[in-house]
């Protein structure tokens, strides 16, 4: 089995865990092993548990990492990533050293096209990451109301023409069911006005995202899985989260912009208590971007950020 998937901010992300070799660590987000593997070259006695929802990932890199495994030295966990603290707590772990997100589809998963991730592939509507979970796009195309349709495509999709999408979704499947992703991509042509389809990439993008997002409720998992994540860390643990997309963005910089401002005080006060002191710090203010190099070689770097945080104190 082949899996081809070039790791994006692969040095700067494990860098920022600043990873001790006895250390607890957590991959969060399995897929190709990028993380992983370098995560585990700066182990000696310590232990890595990875996470992926996906069973080829699952599969490749038990056959990758074998002599890792069979060392104890790494944990390969087949879980969504909302299922964190619970799954951690079943290994025996209830703090951890560092863990890093790289969140987005993983390119196995975009170019193998019996995914349905896709929409330079033809395949019947899919786009499940958990290939165990009922839910596809296929579902959500065919049998969600107009209103779902119009609310996951503008807020999932931020797509300005997410109402004609969705009623020219509509109307097609009275006539006949929309089973592919090309059927999908053809529908979303018709609705976008031709001079909107001819800059800003591909007319289907917004809506493959967003579909995508919706099947496997990815802005949710994130939230609860993060909101886990910070809870675990040990002290001076540190977490590193990479987004592809604003939303997913937005989502970290907020939460994390929570959990390092102190509560709302009187102005004036010449030392804030000890009591009041936030328990995390911001490891970089602004996001760390791929080099240029990286981005021209590898055009889904492009839009990739790295935030990371650091807990100082326990509660």
């Amino acid at each position: 089995m082949t899996f081809k998937h070039v790791t994006v901010l692969l040095h700067e992300a494990v860098d920022l865990l600043d990873v001790k070799p006895d250390g607890i660590y957590v991959d969060a987000t399995l897929g190709g092993g990028g993380h992983t593997g370098e995560i585990l070259k700066q182990l000696s006695t310590g232990r890595l548990y990875s996470f992926d929802q996906d069973q080829t990932a699952i599969d490749y890199n038990a056959d990758r990492y074998a002599s890792e495994i069979a060392a104890g030295k790494l944990v390969l966990i087949h879980q969504n990533f909302r299922n964190l603290q619970t799954s951690l707590q079943d290994q025996g772990v209830t703090a951890v050293d560092g863990i890093v997100y790289d969140l987005g589809v993983s390119s196995v998963q975009f170019d193998e096209g019996d995914r349905g991730f896709s929409y330079n592939h033809d395949a019947r509507l899919d786009m499940r990451m958990d290939q165990d979970q009922d839910l596809t796009a296929h579902e959500i195309v065919n049998q969600w109301p107009f209103n779902q349709l119009v609310r996951i495509l503008t807020r999932y999709g931020e797509d300005r023409f997410g109402k004609a999408i969705a009623r020219k979704i509509e109307q097609h499947r009275e006539q006949a069911p929309i089973d592919t992703t090309f059927e999908l991509v053809e529908v979303i042509k018709e609705a976008i006005p031709a001079p909107a389809r001819r800059h800003g990439g591909h007319p289907a993008k917004r809506t493959f995202q967003a579909l995508r997002i919706a099947v496997n409720d990815e802005l949710g998992a994130l939230e609860d899985s993060l909101t886990q994540a910070l809870d675990l860390l040990a002290l001076d643990g540190r977490a590193a989260v990479i987004t592809f997309q604003s939303l997913e963005d937005r989502l970290v910089k907020q939460m994390f912009r929570e959990k390092t401002s102190g509560p709302d005080l009187p102005p004036g006060l010449p030392v804030l208590p000890d009591q009041y002191q936030p328990s995390f710090r911001l490891l970089n203010r602004k996001p760390i971007l791929p080099p240029a190099a990286e981005r021209a070689a590898n055009h889904r770097a492009d839009s990739a950020k790295l935030r990371g945080i650091e807990r100082v104190r326990l509660d």
